[in-house]
């Protein structure tokens, strides 16, 4: 037995307690295992459960979407937590291994600490649950929870393996998990045959007590164990392989501030060109987002409050497939998701090459106007692409303030992605990214649960942009002026914050390499001096 094996027997719960404490030492990480639960499970499970019901049709779902947004919770924070395990320490766990550490021994630290924040988001999530609404069966709910966590885990895993870029892994996530939730047995029916094909299926049927009728012999519970234990070998498998690999960081290059402003945008537009996956995932989350709400419209009605002519109206709005009124108001939710995901990744993608730019005489005018552009265009590519889809699918009665709206929604929503970016970090910002369009436009400002917004949801980014947008889908003549200049102020205030943060950026770094040359200066003056005293 060599030394190195000898030594390398005892790493493995040395490598798990490292690798936990990376993720401790990031307390917006420990802050997220308190907040997503008690988000989905606390302050929005009412307005879900009230989503729930009209999708469904049925008279009352509410406990159980209220159980299920326990392991919906504990399902994102484990695939998100596990996607950044696999992808960012890719380069460290190829140094650990080159230096002899054997890669089955690597590879069981990365999973058994996989294993443990799973833990620690279904004990939150559970936690939170009991506080909030009370567990009828805890066992029951608790180990579902758990296989939630598990699936999500290896989802996280697969992604983190395949997919290299954080923007499409964390968009790839955020589209998985949707379509699970919302083809859901709680969103939908439970005898559904076509629902046996997402992940977390059996588990909801068994976690919720809501019979499928199609279990066969097996049972739910029996199908529920089958995902689990199949998660757990994918998850041990990519780990496994990963750990065998991995890839290398880039670059990026700076003249006058047209010059400086044209390469920071080439170099910029050149470096999406070889991201082929993430226009494929640009066009094809909203389009595919906008047809499942389309197919999801809850056939009922609700009634909601229009402004006509400069007075509050009480009308009954039809949701129906045919209507075309629900895949309106979802598709600005899944552009202001994507946008407000594209602005923070692409902030923190490009932040080390842009501090490089400018200490090698990029001026930081130039090189924000350019990120701001970038960021821009990516916002309104999502725009269009959902709204020609959403063209197809709704009707709209004013499509200029519709389009307005929507594009004033996706450039405030990808503005504040760039703020996220250096305050939360990749793991905490996406999860911070998420929530905030999900409870502002997903919930508080949606009139299919609120017939006017909560007085304190007009202090909310989506407010003004929502006004507009309910006023073009429900009235034919345009009175939302005071909206309108509401959305407009926000854009102008998160694009100056936005600013400030990234010369603030660019500042600091400045000053640290100024900083840093000061003691290699001082000592030459002191060696003149003295040759001029002699």
């Amino acid at each position: 037995m060599t030394p190195m094996t000898a030594a390398a027997r005892g790493t493995g719960p040395l490598l798990v307690r490292r690798f936990l404490t990376d993720y401790a030492r990031n307390r917006v990480n420990l802050l997220m295992l308190v907040l997503v639960p008690g988000v989905f499970v606390g302050a929005a499970s009412g307005s879900i459960a009230k989503l729930g019901e009209l999708l469904s049709g049925t008279a009352a779902p509410g406990a159980q979407v209220q159980t299920a947004t326990a392991g919906w919770a504990a399902g994102f924070i484990a695939a998100i937590a596990m996607y950044f395990q696999i992808r960012a320490a890719r380069a460290a766990d190829r140094r650990l291994i080159l230096a002899g550490l054997p890669a089955r021994r690597l590879a069981t630290a990365r999973a058994a600490t996989g294993l443990a924040l799973a833990v620690m988001a279904s004990a939150a999530a559970v936690l939170t649950l009991a506080a909030g609404t009370g567990i009828t069966h805890p066992g029951q709910v608790i180990a579902g929870t758990f296989m939630f966590a598990v699936i999500y885990l290896a989802i996280g895993a697969l992604l983190g393996a395949l997919v290299a870029g954080p923007v499409n892994g964390i968009v790839l996530i955020f589209f998985v998990w949707i379509l699970d939730v919302m083809f859901g047995p709680v969103f939908g029916s439970a005898t559904r045959p076509a629902g046996r094909v997402f992940p977390t299926h059996f588990v909801t049927l068994w976690m919720t007590d809501l019979p499928s009728h199609h279990a066969g012999r097996v049972g739910d519970l029996g199908w529920a164990l089958v995902w689990t234990l199949g998660a757990t070998i994918l998850a041990w498998t990519v780990v496994t392989r990963t750990s065998r690999t991995a890839r290398a960081p880039r670059h990026g290059r700076p003249g006058t501030v047209t010059a400086q402003l044209r390469a920071a945008l080439q170099a910029g537009l050149l470096d999406w060109g070889r991201n082929r996956v993430l226009w494929v995932l640009l066009a094809a989350v909203p389009t595919v987002f906008i047809v499942l709400a389309t197919a999801l419209a809850p056939g009922s009605k609700t009634r909601m409050t229009v402004d006509e002519n400069g007075r509050q109206v009480s009308t009954v709005v039809d949701l129906s497939f045919g209507a075309g009124i629900h895949p309106a108001f979802m598709a600005p939710i899944a552009i202001s998701s994507l946008a407000v995901l594209v602005g923070m990744f692409l902030t923190l993608d490009s932040r080390a090459a842009d501090r490089r730019l400018v200490l090698a005489g990029q001026r930081p005018g130039p090189l924000l106007a350019a990120r701001l552009a970038l960021i821009a265009i990516a916002a309104l590519l999502i725009v269009g692409v959902s709204l020609a889809v959403t063209a197809a699918v709704a009707d709209i009665r004013q499509w200029g303030s519709y389009i307005a709206a929507n594009t004033l929604l996706a450039l405030t929503y990808a503005l504040l992605g760039v703020i996220l970016a250096p305050l939360f970090g990749r793991i905490a910002g996406v999860l911070v990214a998420f929530m905030v369009p999900f409870l502002d436009l997903g919930i508080y400002q949606d009139p299919m649960l609120y017939s006017m917004p909560p007085a304190w949801a007009h202090y909310l980014p989506g407010y003004g942009g929502f006004r507009v947008l309910t006023d073009a889908v429900l009235t034919g003549n345009f009175d939302q002026t005071g909206p309108l200049l509401i959305a407009f102020a926000w854009l102008a205030g998160i694009t100056a914050a936005a600013t400030v943060v990234f010369r603030r950026g660019m500042h600091t770094t400045r000053r640290t390499a100024h900083s840093r040359r000061q003691p290699t200066t001082a000592p030459l003056r002191t060696t003149k001096h003295l040759g001029r005293v002699a």
